[in-house]
């Protein structure tokens, strides 16, 4: 599998989301008013979704169309592959 131009930012986002997480356990830890917490829940919830967003986008765009240009092989394989990537959307 090859790195996209996408991944870096993706991977990026990641991480931050990443720290966000911690900063809710310690936040629950601290016993952080639950208001505070559910917005950072939030926060993290979103980021991990669009992260997620991109990362679809980014393989029908690249992925897909790279293997649909292929043998019938590769179409068979790709349009398989997109019926599974689809159920995270």
């Amino acid at each position: 599998m090859s790195t996209h131009s996408s991944h870096p930012d993706i991977i990026k986002r990641l991480k931050r989301a990443e720290g966000h997480l911690r900063s809710i356990i310690d936040m629950m830890e601290t016993n952080r008013g639950c208001l505070d917490v559910a917005q950072q829940l939030q926060a993290v919830e979103s980021a991990i979704a669009n992260a997620k967003r991109v990362l679809i986008h980014d393989h029908i765009d690249h992925c897909l169309d790279h293997a649909m240009q292929g043998d019938g092989k590769d179409s068979a394989n790709a349009v398989r592959e997109f019926k599974e990537i689809t159920k995270y959307l």
